[in-house]
């Protein structure tokens, strides 16, 4: 029974000393900030909207991760949520919260967006994801949709995965990257989405809700599969705290050792 409240979280909810009050305040404030400053990348970007979107949601995430990340995480994102849920990382009341102020959060951050632009700059909507019929259909979008959620959430996995402390300080620039390589490849075809809470955020405030089915439903199977997959085929292998000091102490080591060998190259040079 008391292992079933773990995984279920009743146990972090009755606690007066849980995070979680703390870390649903990030989440909402992270995806309101992702919808306010990516999505204004789409209204408010003149020209070269092919680099300029991709940039600004890669390094929107970036600088929200980086900075929130020690509070909830930084999920931002119900399919990385629901992707951490499937493999038991997150308790599953934790993560239903988290997708409720994410979505408030984007619903909030494509409302302010539309209440601080020119209403003349609305006309081809919010930054709302829309498929591109005249090139793909509703099942291609929903395909696409799942391996852009899939590459998140398995970037989130590698880098997030406790026996590589290493990766710690590259994880928010990955993830960023991430949403970058996503925005870069797809754009065209389903505006790159990714995130259901973005998606729906803007669809509210736009009111345009054409197969938003796909940007729920794609994401979501694609973070579900990608965790599973990372969990069972690839996370590191667990080594206890001593040796995963001793891994990371070697590769901080072997970094000084290579930045002393270049500085002794460029002297004799």
């Amino acid at each position: 029974m008391g292992e079933f409240k773990e995984t279920l979280g009743i146990n972090e909810i009755k606690s007066k000393n849980s995070n979680l009050p703390k870390a649903l305040l990030a989440e909402f404030l992270g995806v309101l900030l992702l919808n306010l400053f990516g999505c204004g990348s789409v209204v408010l970007s003149d020209s070269n909207k092919t680099v300029v979107i991709p940039l600004a949601f890669g390094l929107a995430i970036f600088v929200v991760v980086q900075a929130l990340g020690h509070v909830s995480g930084a999920h931002l994102n119900p399919a990385v949520t629901t992707g951490l849920m499937s493999t038991g990382t997150t308790p599953i009341l934790r993560g239903v919260l988290y997708i409720v102020v994410q979505c408030l959060g984007a619903l909030a951050g494509s409302g302010l967006l539309k209440a601080l632009t020119p209403e003349k700059l609305h006309q081809f909507g919010l930054g709302n994801t829309a498929i591109n019929y005249d090139v793909i259909t509703a099942l291609q979008a929903f395909g696409i949709e799942f391996f852009l959620g899939f590459i998140l959430v398995l970037t989130v996995c590698g880098v997030c995965d406790p026996n590589k402390p290493e990766m710690k300080s590259t994880a928010p620039l990955a993830i960023g990257l991430a949403v970058a390589l996503g925005h870069l490849t797809c754009m065209p075809f389903t505006g790159a989405s990714m995130n259901p809470a973005r998606s729906f955020g803007s669809a509210v405030i736009a009111n345009i809700w054409d197969d938003h089915w796909v940007y729920w439903a794609g994401p979501i199977f694609g973070g579900i599969a990608a965790a599973l997959l990372y969990k069972h085929a690839f996370q590191a292998p667990s080594l206890g705290p001593l040796k995963i000091i001793e891994r990371y102490t070697t590769v901080v080591t072997d970094e000084k050792e290579l930045k002393r060998l270049d500085g002794a190259r460029d002297d004799l040079a």
